[in-house]
């Protein structure tokens, strides 16, 4: 079988059927996902799919905010769970020879068997698969689930966070986000990750005197300057934390330099860009904090930065769905939005088919059976 064209245009590929077969086999749900192109900015197609299934569904109550959706039941039940997930995917590879493209691919040559491939089968259409598989059976047979649950699917988390579709849901919709306990199905290869770091950014800045290069001692090099700041970077033991019972394990680093105009003049500024990733023990502030502690005598500003989650795993729902997991859960060390659901005083952890570490990759791929095992352990838990 022959790999699809990895650099044919959105608009020249297969249109997308209008609608979606939510109590198809999971996996085969995930590959029709992928069909439809929704790289951030373009989510419009998917998330008209979703409304449309999500409609037919009598139990459920949606509302739609550009391309997010949320659709809650209200069975009156002690405890409500939030299942959310992104829709957007990041843009599609254009390495030769990959896999990890629109549409969906099957090596094997049987759909449903074996490895899915395509652009966003980890992160995350195989989650919001899984969600859409369990809004529409939830209710079959007459059973009910013995949790109210809203279902959120959003717009936007690829790109810069002013942007996010979940963030314009707490904001112009707060009151329909809250919960006992919060699910964001992110790929964790099926296993519980706590919370996640925190992430914060800043600008450390030299500054010297140009000069003409053939006279260097009549200017000051900036970037010769940013060398302690380097240096300082290079020799720092980043920490383990511990923070209710997972190790978050810490990294500050140089992640880009800028500096120089010309090759025959001496740099009179140098920016080194750094990023420290920290665990979930700290504010924001704190780490700034930290940094400035470390980096003492540079100016140093922060640019940007995100609070991370603690993972709120004594949560009498969180114990539960732990146990019901039934593998040890782990932290997450990348930033994720169950630090959005934190912020909202909602314990979240992350829980979703696929390797993270495949995520955006040209060969993007998760196992059909992985999606499947995610489903069947949330159902299970949603109808103990």
């Amino acid at each position: 079988m022959t790999a699809p064209d990895l650099n044919a245009h959105p608009t020249s590929r297969p249109h997308a059927a209008a609608r979606l077969d939510l109590r198809q086999d999971v996996a085969l749900l995930t590959a029709a996902l992928i069909d439809i192109y929704s790289v951030s900015g373009a989510e419009g197609e998917l998330a008209d799919a979703v409304e449309h299934a999500l409609r037919a569904i009598p139990q459920l109550e949606l509302v739609r905010d550009g391309d997010s959706i949320i659709a809650r039941t209200n069975l009156g039940r002690a405890e409500r769970v939030i299942l959310a997930g992104h829709l957007d995917t990041v843009p599609l590879p254009t390495t030769e020879g990959s896999l990890g493209t629109v549409p969906s691919y099957w090596p094997s040559g049987a759909p449903g068997e074996g490895i899915l491939y395509g652009r966003g089968a980890t992160d995350m259409k195989g989650g919001v698969a899984v969600q859409l598989a369990l809004a529409a059976g939830l209710f079959d047979g007459g059973a009910e689930p013995d949790k109210d649950i809203t279902f959120v699917f959003y717009d936007h988390e690829e790109v810069e966070a002013v942007k996010s579709g979940l963030g314009r849901l707490v904001r112009n919709h707060g009151s329909l986000l809250g919960g006992d306990f919060a699910i964001l199905l992110e790929p964790t290869d099926g296993t519980v990750e706590g919370g996640c770091n925190g992430t914060i950014r800043f600008d450390a800045t030299t500054v010297g005197e140009a000069a003409h290069s053939a006279r260097a001692w009549m200017g000051r090099n900036a970037i010769h300057a940013a060398a302690p700041i380097l240096a300082r970077l290079a020799a720092y033991q980043p920490r383990t934390i511990t923070v209710d019972g997972l190790d978050y394990r810490e990294s500050l680093n140089a992640v880009k330099i800028n500096g120089g105009t010309a090759g025959n003049v001496i740099p009179d500024r140098c920016v080194v860009e750094i990023n420290y990733r920290f665990a979930p023990d700290k504010t924001p502030d704190e780490a700034e904090q930290h940094v400035r502690d470390l980096l003492d005598g540079f100016d140093v500003v922060r640019t940007d930065s995100a609070a991370g989650a603690r993972p709120g795993l004594h949560h009498p729902a969180a114990a539960s769905f732990v146990a019901a997991v039934g593998a040890a859960p782990k932290p997450k060390y990348g930033w994720t939005d169950v630090a959005r659901f934190s912020e909202l005083g909602i314990p979240a952890v992350n829980f979703g088919p696929g390797d993270a570490l495949l995520a955006h990759k040209d060969n993007e791929h998760v196992e059909a059976d992985a999606i499947r095992e995610c489903l069947r352990a949330l159902r299970s838990w949603l109808t103990a």
